[in-house]
């Protein structure tokens, strides 16, 4: 947990695969502890073609079997046929947009949005912005993806920023990206 912490969680994410990646563990986190998907991240990676969305949009029921008898993942029927119906629109965002990432960025202009968070308790588990996402992507065709889900989602690829003030990531991550446009509050742009 401190790893992610420290090393991914809130960084601004322009990389197509890391997304599927995200949403990916995002989703397959439902009803579960973070820190279980972490435990069961490289098996996921492994199983799902190193978060690959080309490969994963063309399992079959083959490959849901053979998943659904592995216990070193996520063995949810549920959870696996929208990791492969997802990775279909996924695909589509990306014939559709150019790249998922200009899509999810697009919500917010390119911007990240910093709560100025000065403790955990401030933190929110959905906002307008990722009501909004999520709305969109259902109407896309993705499966798993409501507001809570997309608000950690946002989180994970810094889009939102809630690290606390006082945490040595939030200064380290503006630092990191200098040229980066950052906003106070909340955001975005429909795309309805």
């Amino acid at each position: 947990m401190t790893e992610y912490h420290d090393q991914e969680w809130g960084v601004p994410l322009h990389d197509e695969q890391r997304h599927f990646e995200f949403l990916l563990l995002e989703f397959m986190q439902a009803g579960l502890s973070w820190r279980i998907i972490l435990q069961k991240r490289e098996h996921l990676r492994r199983r799902f073609c190193g978060f690959d969305c080309r490969k994963t949009a063309a399992f079959g029921e083959a490959e849901i079997q053979s998943l659904l008898a592995d216990p070193s993942i996520i063995r949810n029927r549920r959870k696996i046929e929208a990791a492969i119906s997802n990775a279909r629109a996924f695909m589509d965002i990306q014939e559709a947009f150019g790249s998922f990432d200009s899509y999810i960025w697009g919500f917010t202009g390119g911007a990240s949005i910093d709560h100025e968070l000065a403790e955990s308790s401030q933190m929110p588990t959905t906002d307008p912005l990722a009501e909004s996402v999520s709305r969109d992507l259902r109407s896309r065709g993705f499966r798993f993806i409501g507001p809570t889900i997309i608000y950690a989602h946002l989180q994970a690829i810094g889009i939102i920023l809630d690290h606390e003030t006082a945490c040595f990531r939030y200064r380290q991550i503006r630092e990191e990206h200098p040229d980066h446009h950052w906003i106070r509050g909340s955001a975005s742009k429909s795309r309805e």
